[in-house]
């Protein structure tokens, strides 16, 4: 039996879900970054017109949008938006994983841009991370941050998994395993 799967296109996603955005509180404390965005795919033309419908209320009308390339297929020049046109550019020199936002009337914000396929746990860990006022932590560190904190919680659990593989469960002078209920109690009673 064949089961066929209808999988939603990253555009129609990002059309009916809600931008995912961590922003820094306003206040005097300049940072590097703004905030965090966390799009659904890697597709800007998909992407963008929910973030900029989410991002007009506290910040204003954006009109131009700049990107590094490397993590995205296509950059398109022009982006339709409910009647106007929202303009990306993209420059080599931006880090990969920085979204610049700019408005001819309020200026410019700085985004961290969390690649789609992070887990939740990551994914919450940098939005929190960049959204810090007054951090001076760029895209490029909190990135490498999450990465080594990735690699220590794989290490962990892997040496974790390996413990319990090998024996490295309480054991009864018979050879049976024993949880903690079943341990002696010491002389004070507490366990």
């Amino acid at each position: 039996m064949t089961t066929t799967l209808h999988r939603t296109a990253p555009r129609d996603l990002a059309a009916e879900l809600p931008a995912r955005l961590s922003l820094t509180p306003k206040t005097t404390l300049a940072g590097q970054l703004d905030g965090a965005w966390w799009p659904y795919s890697r597709d800007l033309e998909a992407e963008l017109p929910p973030l900029a419908a989410a991002l007009e209320e506290p910040w204003g009308r954006v009109t131009h949008v700049t990107v590094n390339p490397t993590r995205w297929p296509a950059v398109p020049h022009t982006v339709a938006l409910d009647g106007r046109i929202l303009h990306v550019g993209w420059f080599t020199e931006q880090h990969p994983d920085k979204l610049i936002l700019l408005s001819y009337t309020v200026g410019r914000w700085d985004l961290l841009v969390i690649p789609p396929e992070t887990e939740p746990a990551a994914a919450t860990r940098l939005m929190a991370a960049a959204a810090i006022p007054g951090s001076v932590l760029t895209a490029g560190v909190l990135m490498a941050n999450e990465a080594a904190i990735g690699r220590g919680l794989r290490d962990a659990q892997r040496q974790e998994a390996g413990w319990e593989s090998e024996g490295g469960a309480f054991m009864s002078p018979l050879g049976n395993p024993m949880d903690r209920s079943t341990l002696p109690l010491p002389g004070n009673g507490w366990r």
